[in-house]
């Protein structure tokens, strides 16, 4: 019996690019294959799992038989950022998709903005590099006071400026009115970003992360976590970006976590608890410091170091828990680009009640997820999503 589901999603960790790739200029895109053939990349324990057995990879390490069960999944909402991606997983699909702005954002998006906050002005308004814009901009905004904003291939509306000339907390406060103004139709977009930086010239400017805050759109229905937090046996507890990407709804216990060193380890510390329901953490740093920054071989080191925990990661676990690996989309560092891209993710599913050796094939829809999970707690299923638990669970 499952009574336990522990969700680790590898923030932009792809398996190759999707058939509607080339609608996102993302053709070629292979985050794992791109990493795996730029590096010296080892992980042996997602190995045993089955990550080189997913169908259509090209690398030559294949497990004859793994210790548990793999596949990959599709996404099926329109985009490839982390919200639409999280909430298909959790069983909501994104209808239509959000927008993004190629060109810039419209300049009555720009005005209506400067209106509810009561700014004489703002800069750029470009797509594009933060650490570049900031290197163009940053001494103007130093000069004027008006915050820099800008966009990029994702569904995002970026607001930097420096702390020492609007304080973080005000920043917050002009992110908060972007958020509450964005979720209109008309706008429909997906993230607000709040990038405070640091420095006192163009060359030694350097954004905070500390203080980085995303306002992401709550234009979501009803989801796994919302049935699981709802039922008196079960807890969900959120760690990482979890709760901001949910706008906290559907959490029993949120944790937010310093990189993923400190993600993995206060996954293991819950994981060791006594509690019942979901486990669900995001490790961001894949996508944030080494997807966007085209850093192969950091990327590679951060796979490396989250492969050498899992053997503490499965020995935390009790006999009653699921262990499910998967992304939320791709982030390839090994192409020109420095966005997300369309692609496929993993799913790696391990736990003492887990068949072995289970190919699941190339799934139709993050959402098989939030089905398989629901199907196994005994719970109400969603709309959306189908259940692999007679594919992967052993018979008593």
């Amino acid at each position: 019996m499952i009574n336990r589901a522990i969700i680790i999603v590898l923030d932009g960790f792809g398996v190759g690019e999707l058939p509607d790739a080339n609608e996102y200029g993302d053709c070629g895109s292979n985050t794992l294959e791109g990493i795996y053939n730029n590096t010296s990349l080892k992980l042996p324990n997602m190995r045993n799992m089955g990550l080189y057995n997913i169908d259509g990879l090209k690398i030559d390490e294949r497990k004859m038989k793994v210790n548990g069960a793999y596949g990959k999944l599709a996404e099926k909402a329109c985009g490839k950022n982390s919200p639409v991606g999280h909430w298909e997983i959790c069983g909501y699909i994104k209808r239509p998709g959000f927008k993004t702005y190629p060109q810039a954002f419209p300049k009555e998006m720009i005005e209506e903005f400067k209106q509810r906050t009561g700014l004489e002005g703002v800069l750029c308004n470009e797509v594009g590099s933060g650490t570049e814009i900031l290197k163009r901009f940053g001494e103007e905004h130093l000069k004027t006071g008006y915050p820099i904003i800008y966009t990029s291939a994702d569904s995002v509306f970026q607001i930097s400026a420096h702390e020492d000339i609007i304080s973080v907390e005000k920043l917050y406060e002009l992110c908060e009115i972007a958020r509450n103004m964005l979720d209109k139709p008309e706008y429909n977009i997906g993230t607000v970003i709040a990038r405070p930086f640091i420095g006192d010239k163009s060359d030694n400017f350097v954004r905070d992360h500390n203080n980085r805050k995303d306002y992401e759109s709550t234009t979501f229905g009803i989801n796994m976590l919302d049935i699981i937090e709802k039922c008196d046996d079960y807890n969900v507890i959120a760690i990482g970006k979890i709760e901001d990407l949910f706008s906290g709804r559907g959490i029993t216990k949120a944790i937010h976590t310093n990189g993923n060193a400190d993600g993995i380890q206060k996954t293991i510390d819950f994981i060791k608890q006594d509690t019942k329901g979901l486990i669900f953490t995001n490790l961001v740093d894949f996508d944030s410091l080494y997807g966007h920054r085209n850093n192969i071989e950091g990327y590679s080191k951060a796979l490396e170091y989250f492969d050498s925990k899992l053997p503490e990661i499965m020995k935390s676990m009790k006999d009653t828990d699921m262990l499910i690996i998967t992304a939320d989309h791709g982030n390839d560092p090994s192409t020109p680009s420095t966005d997300h891209s369309r692609e496929y993710v993993p799913i790696l599913i391990y736990g003492k009640n887990v068949k072995e050796d289970v190919n699941l094939g190339s799934r139709e829809t993050y959402a098989d997820i939030s089905a398989t999970i629901l199907d196994i707690l005994n719970l109400d299923k969603l709309e959306n999503g189908k259940s692999f638990k007679n594919n992967i669970i052993k018979s008593n």
